[in-house]
């Protein structure tokens, strides 16, 4: 690990244990590269990245602040987040009306003739295909969905329709590649990547939006709670065998 990551890696930690408050102010550059036996250049680099993260905040003149909200939960961030891009675009494959069905009556919390918006895009990131996106929306909710609208970010249009996103549950597998997927990502049929299914939810508990990421650019990190209780079952367990 480079010196970089494991100062930003430890503030993070320390963020999550409660040890760096909300608000708290960190040491001076001049004292973190001192604590962690790193050039003050290296002290940038690693703050860059934990602003870039959106767990610090630096304010000129003033110094760098841990950001509110950040701690008594799981902390998340994964490689997307952590990359700056010099561009991003999407190619659009497909757009079309379908209904919802049976799995995704249950998954919206509609009726099986409801309609949804499907599209299938290419996410281009410095010009490079990433990521396949097939998403399904109620056109109940977008009625004036167009093509065009999806060429940008979706959550952004869904925020100028006037609805206020929640939240998003995501789950994450390992699958390989399709030959068709594997000739839209420029790759090789077969190949190891990551499936990334997501639930977005509104304020009003309203599934808004159901789509499934193939990519091979992506990884995740996160911090959450050891569980003593589960570590004495699975010993209870364990003495009983």
């Amino acid at each position: 690990m480079s010196k970089k990551n494991f100062m930003a890696e430890d503030i993070i930690g320390k963020i999550y244990q409660n040890r760096y408050k909300s608000g708290e102010q960190l040491p001076t550059e001049r004292e973190l590269a001192k604590i962690y036996g790193i050039s003050r250049d290296t002290v940038r680099r690693a703050l860059k990245k934990l602003v870039d993260l959106n767990f610090v905040e630096s304010i000129q003149g003033k110094g760098n602040f841990i950001k509110d909200g950040l701690t008594g939960s799981s902390l998340i961030y994964n490689s997307l987040v952590e990359k700056k891009f010099r561009e991003i675009s999407s190619e659009v494959l497909e757009f079309t009306e379908i209904k919802a069905g049976k799995e995704f009556s249950k998954i919206f919390d509609t009726s099986a003739d409801d309609t949804l918006f499907q599209y299938k895009r290419i996410r281009i990131v410095d010009f490079v295909k990433v990521k396949i996106e097939l998403t399904r929306v109620p056109k109940n909710l977008f009625p004036n969905l167009k093509r065009d609208d999806i060429k940008d970010s979706f959550h952004s249009y869904v925020i100028r329709s006037g609805y206020d996103i929640s939240h998003f549950i995501t789950t994450y597998s390992a699958i390989n590649l399709s030959r068709e997927d594997a000739e839209l990502l420029n790759l090789k049929k077969g190949k190891a990547v990551m499936m990334i299914k997501n639930r977005g939810i509104l304020s009003n508990s309203q599934v808004f939006e159901y789509s499934e990421l193939v990519t091979d650019e992506y990884s995740c990190s996160y911090i959450s709670n050891f569980n003593s209780n589960l570590l004495k079952y699975r010993n209870l367990k364990a003495e009983r065998k």
